[in-house]
């Protein structure tokens, strides 16, 4: 199986496709990760990609393994990423 791409390789493929400088890249990269951050709470999307949202999740009743006890798990958020219908018929082909 393939290695996926360290965040080097991703800087220098980006500047070879667009011809921008590696460290503007990485720049507008850290950039587009910094504001997903912030904004996520509102559902941040990447068009094409998808979209990061928080989701509430339930409290639910859980098993802890080592011990087969029965034990509550709290209510919580969790952050979420929606793969994009391109993205998925991209990756996996579409319908045929």
């Amino acid at each position: 199986m393939a290695k996926a791409m360290t965040k080097s390789q991703i800087v220098g493929a980006l500047a070879d496709k667009t011809g921008l400088a590696k460290k503007q890249v990485k720049e507008l990269l850290e950039g587009l990760a910094a504001l997903a951050y912030t904004e996520a709470k509102n559902g941040f999307t990447l068009p094409g990609l998808g979209k990061l949202v928080v989701v509430k999740r339930k409290a639910r009743w859980g098993r802890n393994p080592a011990t087969g006890e029965k034990i509550r798990i709290a209510a919580k958020k969790a952050l979420k990423f929606r793969v994009a219908k391109a993205a998925k018929d991209a990756v996996m082909g579409g319908k045929k």
